[in-house]
């Protein structure tokens, strides 16, 4: 069955910061409500007219919008710096930033070759083996927000469900009290939602969580656990402990990463089941093909989107790109590109290959994939298990969110009863 993308009705909470696009080639902006509910028209009409969008938006963006340009930027590091990458109000008039050891604070913004000492210590903590033995905790707390779900008809998946299994895993993780989950929800969606916000209102949220984390790894220091802070704590860079600031900056970065872009593609898969009824029979008959289903949700709604700096002037499709853009890497448009996947815009449970890039490429290829892949599988296993006859809301608007994380705001439900339910 053919999927022509979300729907284009929805309900706009956040106006563009430069006014509404006037032509998506040559003034887009990720940050109009617009493009996360159109992305494929949006890419689709790229391709065809030119691959590669700009804007003056941001201090200069660019958004290439093929397969093999993301590919190709991805991987050039000496061009293509990591150091900008989430594109934000004011952040595009700040001056070049050196490359210094004193930037590389997390594997997220550093640059070869500074980055595979800054995510070394962090690779054993995210083994298969290790998550593996995370999914029994992961289960029950999907049990328990069912539960809480109860025998409610109608509801918001993302609300009551998708927003919070990755909070009380990485509550979990990182040894908070699990009563903070919904703290660290809140500093999440500010992260990613009001990326139009003024920098100052910004900072001082930012600054709220960093003085959390830093009261956490004080009393991690006094009473250690079992737990990624206490890791952090234990591990070195050069030779040297984590300094409390590079700790914090990793606990941050695992936190906003990890948080949004889980649930994100958590609730996009519960849409596409609750709009894809022949899908969600094929799953609950199928139980064992979740591996396989969770590839190709990832591949078909890949929520991340990362920008890099422009280190130097160079040309892309014999565009003058200056040092000091912005270039945003749109994983999702590569993944449903048409000259490299068959039906790209089709869920295919029996894709033989599916060689995604939600998780990135290259040396900056997400750290945390396997613990997203077990929180996805998981949580989807357990809702369908639980009510696996629901469609979609249609008396409640559909939200996607705004920025480079994509996914949907509102996955409004109603669960269908059986004839004896």
């Amino acid at each position: 069955m053919s999927y022509d993308g979300p729907a284009t009705s929805f309900v706009p909470d956040d106006d563009a910061l430069y006014g509404p696009v006037s032509d998506w080639q040559t003034d887009f902006d990720h940050a109009d409500p617009v493009y996360n509910a159109n992305t494929w028209q949006i890419w689709k009409q790229l391709r065809e007219q030119c691959p590669v969008a700009h804007t003056d938006r941001y201090g200069g963006a660019w958004l290439p919008v093929t397969h093999a340009d993301v590919q190709e930027i991805a991987h050039d590091t000496t061009t293509f710096s990591n150091r900008g990458p989430l594109v934000l109000r004011g952040a595009g008039d700040a001056d070049p930033v050196e490359l210094a050891d004193a930037l590389n604070l997390t594997p997220l913004t550093s640059d070869p070759p500074y980055h595979r000492d800054s995510k070394r210590p962090m690779l054993p903590y995210f083994s298969p083996k290790r998550v593996a033995a995370m999914e029994d905790e992961i289960r029950a707390a999907c049990i328990r927000l069912l539960d809480d779900i109860g025998d409610a008809e109608f509801f918001d998946a993302a609300d009551r469900y998708a927003q919070h299994i990755p909070t009380i895993v990485t509550c979990q993780l990182l040894g908070f009290p699990i009563e903070d989950a919904e703290q660290l929800r809140r500093w999440t969606k500010q992260q990613f939602e009001d990326i139009n916000q003024p920098p100052d209102e910004r900072a001082a949220r930012m600054g709220e969580m960093f003085a959390y984390l830093a009261r956490s790894i004080a009393e991690h220091r006094e009473h250690p656990q079992e737990d990624l802070t206490t890791f952090l704590i234990e591990s070195e860079y050069h030779g040297e402990p984590f300094s409390d600031e590079r700790i914090i900056h990793n606990m941050s970065l695992l936190m906003v990463a990890g948080i949004d872009t889980t649930w994100s593609s958590i609730g996009s898969s519960l849409w596409h089941l609750a709009t894809h009824p022949e899908h969600l029979a094929r799953m609950v008959a199928e139980p064992q093909r979740w591996p396989d289903a969770i590839e190709e949700f990832l591949r078909l709604y890949a929520p991340v989107t990362m920008a890099r700096k422009v280190n130097k002037d160079t040309e892309l499709h014999g565009c003058p790109v200056k040092a000091n853009d912005w270039m945003l890497l749109p994983f999702p448009a590569a993944n449903v590109d048409p000259t490299v996947w068959d039906r790209p815009e089709e869920f295919v449970l029996d894709r033989p290959s599916n060689p995604h890039f939600a998780f990135g490429l290259g040396v900056h290829r997400c750290l945390g994939s396997n613990l997203a892949r077990l929180e996805m599988r998981v949580g989807l296993e357990e809702f369908v298990r639980r009510f696996p006859q629901f469609t979609l809301d249609e008396g409640t608007p559909m939200r996607w969110s705004v920025g480079q994380i994509r996914g949907p705001k509102l996955v409004p439900l109603r669960i269908v009863k059986d004839a004896t339910g």
